[in-house]
């Protein structure tokens, strides 16, 4: 099994809070022969939809000196997952968690936030030691549509 992020628990505990029940830790998936582990899986019951909304989440952490590098590996990891879920989990929108000082200090630059909206990646954004969610950002590209 893949080591846990070093803000799992955070993220964890952030989601409870936040009314998600937890579904699955690791979240497992395949495709044909490849098997991979996206960090947690999460529903809640939506009363306005009358449905559940299911999610999952990828945490980053960007605890090394290289903030480019760790982006890169984030941004082909989520790629991966979310082609997965795609072809296997269709209701499952695929989040990625990282803190509220990486996302302040880091995601403003011109390359992150021209990925991120190309790419149409969202966003899940915490502070590990208050275990909150502060916000959940949701890009609208047209790829997508």
């Amino acid at each position: 099994m893949p080591a846990k992020d070093y803000f799992h628990e955070e993220v964890r505990e952030a989601l409870q809070r936040d009314g998600w029940k937890i579904t699955h830790d690791p979240y497992k998936v395949e495709y044909e022969d490849i098997r991979l582990a996206i960090d947690l899986g999460a529903e809640k019951l939506i009363a306005a939809e009358k449905g559940k909304k299911k999610i999952a989440v990828e945490i980053k952490s960007f605890l090394s000196k290289s903030f480019i590098y760790e982006f890169h590996e984030a941004l082909g990891q989520f790629l991966n997952y979310r082609w997965i879920l795609r072809r296997t989990d269709t209701d499952r929108e695929l989040f990625l968690a990282v803190s509220q000082d990486v996302y302040e200090e880091f995601f403003p630059h011109a390359l992150v936030q021209g990925m991120i909206e190309e790419e149409n990646i969202q966003l899940l954004i915490f502070k590990p030691n208050e275990k909150e969610i502060t916000k959940w950002i949701k890009q609208q590209n047209i790829k997508d549509t």
